[in-house]
């Protein structure tokens, strides 16, 4: 069964601004400690087939970050389905998020593999705002479909 997630692209700005930003966040744990370029992406998280989707990324952006979702109109910005198979819906909305003061929820694995010892991480280590071209560089790569929707939709230059 192919595993569906759902998450909250925050932007700032618009075309007449000078352009768009927008927060990304870096997955924690140890398998991504020293990956940078193609593993951000925007905060998002699984939920079942019951679930709806935008309520799902309402959860998992707080859940990510410590924060709430900026208010303000919700865009649809659709799917995409990434390398793994994992597909992925995204909303956009404007607003402001402090990169500073992330706080993600945790989860445990063995590390390290087969040592028996069982260590918690953060679910994301960082957040950080970033230009459309930035996180272009940054943003997982089937998740680079959203900062091209994006701009599109509120007139950006991706």
């Amino acid at each position: 069964m192919v595993a569906h997630s759902a998450g909250m692209l925050v932007y700032r700005g618009s075309a007449d601004s000078g352009g768009v930003e927008v927060f990304l966040v870096h997955p924690g744990g140890p398998f991504w400690a020293r990956k940078d370029s193609g593993a951000w992406t925007i905060p998002k998280g699984e939920h079942g087939p019951d679930e709806d989707p935008l309520a799902a990324a309402r959860r998992e952006f707080i859940e990510e970050t410590g924060q709430p979702v900026p208010d303000g109109p919700v865009l649809d910005l659709g799917e995409v389905r990434q390398r793994g198979g994992k597909v992925v819906r995204a909303f956009a909305v404007c607003g402001e998020v402090d990169a500073s003061a992330v706080v993600s929820n945790t989860f445990t694995i063995q590390w390290p593999p087969r040592s028996g010892q069982m260590r918690e991480f953060p679910e994301v280590d960082r957040g950080q705002w970033f230009s459309a071209d930035g996180a272009a560089l940054k943003i997982n790569p089937a998740q680079t479909e959203f900062l091209a929707r994006l701009g599109v939709a509120v007139g950006g230059d991706r």
